[in-house]
């Protein structure tokens, strides 16, 4: 991974991710790609008013967020000069995934790093409405870092399966992600009651999988999707939650709870989200 972006709206939650950022990615030789969208819709008729006669709109809109996208990016260079870090300012006007996706494909983004905040929406609590937006929309691999969570260094990474295929032109991310941090991979293969397409028999994705990465297996039977990785997570502390998502009803249902189950997921700790 060398081109990692990271959305920034300058709240505490996005400067939190910044930060886990940063940590996650020391001693590596990184290009960050900070962005900021706006939208005309979040200023008000008078700070409209406000900009000079001689200035576009858009230009009025933007100038501020500008101003702290410059700040913000320059007191990263100087709060981490020891690393071999390099830091982009990126200012769009648009909607937000359409700004995100613009910026994967023009960039050639690896990963995006953002923060989770809290929503009025429930199908909005566990990530917060931009962040759930840009998995759903945007086809990249999403880190989300939980809101106030603080980096500690990554010993064990967890892959859970629900019957969903690993996808092979993400194996090289994920064993990058473990080398960087010589931690190990745990995976987690879960059949849950009554889902009729997790009772499909993952033994052969399994296979496939080992002879790309080492890993220790785990196996649950007939327990809620949730409720099993809630289970292992305290039983085996792990430090970083990766799940495929092959389709969008799997983030309700890992949200909500199946059909069979209201037991909802919300993680303690930073999740990968890989797209197959």
């Amino acid at each position: 991974m060398k081109y990692i972006l990271l959305p920034t709206d300058f709240s505490v939650n996005a400067m939190n991710a910044i930060t886990y950022a940063m940590h996650f990615f020391k001693g590596q030789a990184i290009h960050f790609y900070v962005l900021n969208v706006q939208k005309t819709s979040d200023y008000t008729l008078s700070e409209l008013m406000t900009n000079s006669p001689s200035g576009s709109i858009y230009e009025g809109v933007l100038e501020d967020n500008e101003a702290k996208l410059q700040e913000l990016t320059e007191s990263l260079r100087e709060e981490y000069s020891e690393e071999t870090y390099t830091f982009e300012p990126l200012l769009d006007y648009d909607v937000f995934t359409d700004a995100v996706n613009q910026a994967v494909v023009t960039h050639n983004i690896d990963l995006i790093i953002m923060g989770t905040n809290g929503a009025t929406n429930a199908r909005e609590v566990v990530f917060g409405s931009n962040t759930l937006q840009v998995i759903r929309k945007v086809d990249c691999t999403v880190l989300t870092v939980p809101e106030d969570y603080r980096f500690v260094p990554i010993s064990s990474v967890l892959l859970s399966l629900n019957y969903q295929t690993f996808p092979i032109s993400q194996v090289p991310l994920l064993k990058e992600v473990l080398s960087l941090h010589k931690a190990n991979l745990k995976v987690l293969d879960i059949k849950e009651t009554g889902n009729a397409a997790t009772t499909k028999d993952n033994t052969a994705n399994l296979d496939r999988l080992q002879k790309m990465l080492n890993y220790q297996l785990f196996r649950v039977k007939d327990i809620p999707e949730a409720m099993a990785i809630k289970a292992f997570e305290q039983l085996m502390p792990v430090e970083l939650h990766t799940v495929i998502v092959e389709e969008q009803h799997f983030l309700d249902r890992l949200l909500f709870g199946s059909a069979t189950s209201k037991i909802s997921y919300e993680s303690p700790i930073p999740l990968l989200i890989i797209h197959c």
